[in-house]
């Protein structure tokens, strides 16, 4: 995956391009079926599929006090959901003050011009853009024609009567209806970050973790969860413990994650966690001996369902 940080960069790319507009937080099946379009268009042509995001939100610089407190999905989360989708260039475009107040169509007129060979651009059929959202998929289709790049807009994609949305999603998750948040996602719900250093209690008693960093990422209700995680590029499976760990104490919330039969040094690396069933609520324990029996029945416990 190739990472640009402006349309002028894509003239460096070769061959038939097809962009795909959006935010994509979280790449749910509304934002797939934008991008599927882009990549299903780069295969028929033998082309390159790419996406032009936008980081951070545009609401958080549009309007701070309405924007979500959590994401669905971190930039380097993002990168590789996308990838998996066919993706090989992301254009993360930096949305500041100043880039919100151009006008529709002045980021037409670049994005059109950006590439020698730019193909096609998809769009959710009520994306809107530029100054005072003066910028629409009808007006992009105008500027396209005149251009000769095919221009898309793709329709939501609903489910039980409601478009798909990162809110929808976002709420699925705070609720710890994490089947749901599956459903909207088209994917088992996950979070991305890096293992980093922490106390080492767990090693101390006997099940070492790997904390993750998970930055703002939407986090389900606090609890013990059975996980597994890709690291290195090996899917494995284990026990995860998500909260502020009430029985040794935590400055903030914590994701532990604790890998069944593995011994090796964790610190630095990437990690995908993916949630499964959900073991217990967080409990605070007289004592450190009470909290390694109940992590041991935790254990065998999700043994048992794997």
């Amino acid at each position: 995956m190739k990472r640009l940080r402006s349309l002028v960069e894509l003239g460096g790319v070769e061959g038939a391009l097809h962009l795909a507009l959006g935010v994509f937080d979280g790449v749910h099946l509304g934002h797939r079926a934008v991008v599927d379009a882009a990549v299903a268009g780069a295969r028929e042509s033998g082309g390159v599929a790419g996406v032009v995001t936008f980081e951070p939100h545009p609401i958080q610089v549009l309007a701070p006090g309405k924007a979500p407190r959590r994401i669905l999905a971190s930039l380097e989360h993002k990168e590789r959901l996308l990838e998996a989708l066919g993706v090989s260039v992301v254009v993360v475009l930096p949305f500041t003050a100043e880039f919100a107040r151009r006008e529709a169509r002045e980021f037409a007129e670049e994005l059109f011009g950006c590439a020698p060979d730019l193909r096609q651009v998809t769009v959710g059929e009520d994306w809107k853009f530029g100054h005072d959202r003066g910028g629409s998929a009808v007006f992009l289709r105008e500027w396209g024609k005149d251009a000769g790049v095919q221009v898309d807009a793709v329709a939501p994609v609903m489910m039980e009567g409601e478009r798909i949305s990162s809110t929808r999603i976002r709420q699925a998750i705070r609720d710890g209806n994490l089947a749901a948040a599956a459903a909207m996602l088209g994917r088992e719900f996950s979070v991305y970050g890096v293992v980093a250093h922490g106390r080492q209690l767990g090693a101390k008693i006997g099940t070492p973790t790997a904390n993750i960093e998970v930055g703002d990422e939407q986090l389900p209700p606090d609890g013990v969860y059975v996980v597994q995680a890709e690291v290195g590029g090996v899917l494995r499976k284990g026990v995860g413990n998500l909260g502020m760990r009430p029985t040794v104490g935590a400055e903030r919330r914590l994701l532990e994650v604790h890998l069944f039969d593995f011994a090796g040094d964790l610190y630095g690396q990437e990690m995908e966690v993916w949630f499964g069933a959900y073991l217990r609520g967080e409990e605070k324990f007289e004592s450190v001996e009470a909290l390694k029996v109940q992590i041991g029945k935790d254990l065998a416990r999700a043994r048992g369902m794997f």
